[in-house]
């Protein structure tokens, strides 16, 4: 009897194992997801705030089902946080183009950078069990990438840049 369960127990460990070890070809390292077909909360984006115009003769009239003055805007307000126009009349904005790629441009970047993603992904997939189990094992594979704040803050002070609006170093140091 006691035979029978060891060989049961082995049996069930191994296809176990094997299960965890089996996969997608395109890991998904944060195991978050959704059963239910509510709304997406981060598609969600907060209204811009009301303001006073200067003379309320000079309002627009209202466009009902149309965009409206406080309505979000992410990628006009990224445009000129880069410096680019928002109200360009071509869809790219040359400004801002000339801008981002003052540097050179690779060819083929975004393929390269998913295939070096993928590649990694699949190299940090999990222990075993982190896989049996579903758990979160994204900021385990990504924290040699993390960026420490406190050590990119000396390094800048170190280099002689001013940083005005960084909190001072904590006591001790760090």
């Amino acid at each position: 009897m006691a035979r029978h369960l060891t060989l049961t127990l082995i049996l069930a460990i191994a296809a176990a194992s094997l299960a965890a070890c089996s996969g997608d070809d395109d890991p998904r390292l944060m195991n978050v997801r959704s059963s239910g077909t509510g709304p997406d909360e981060f598609a969600i984006l907060p209204g811009k705030p009301l303001e006073q115009p200067p003379s309320l003769a000079s309002l627009p009239a209202p466009t009902p089902g149309g965009i409206n003055r406080t309505d979000p805007t992410p990628e006009a307000d990224a445009i000129a946080a880069l410096g680019g126009n928002p109200r360009a009349a071509a869809p790219a904005d040359p400004a801002l183009i000339l801008y981002t790629t003052r540097m050179g441009v690779a060819p083929g970047i975004r393929r390269q950078l998913a295939q070096s993603d993928l590649q990694y992904r699949r190299e940090n997939n999990g222990r075993i069990l982190e896989r049996l189990f579903n758990t979160n094992v994204y900021f385990d594979a990504y924290e040699p990438f993390q960026l420490n704040k406190y050590r990119e803050l000396q390094r800048m002070r170190a280099a002689g840049v001013r940083t005005p609006q960084a909190p001072p170093p904590p006591f001790g140091g760090q």
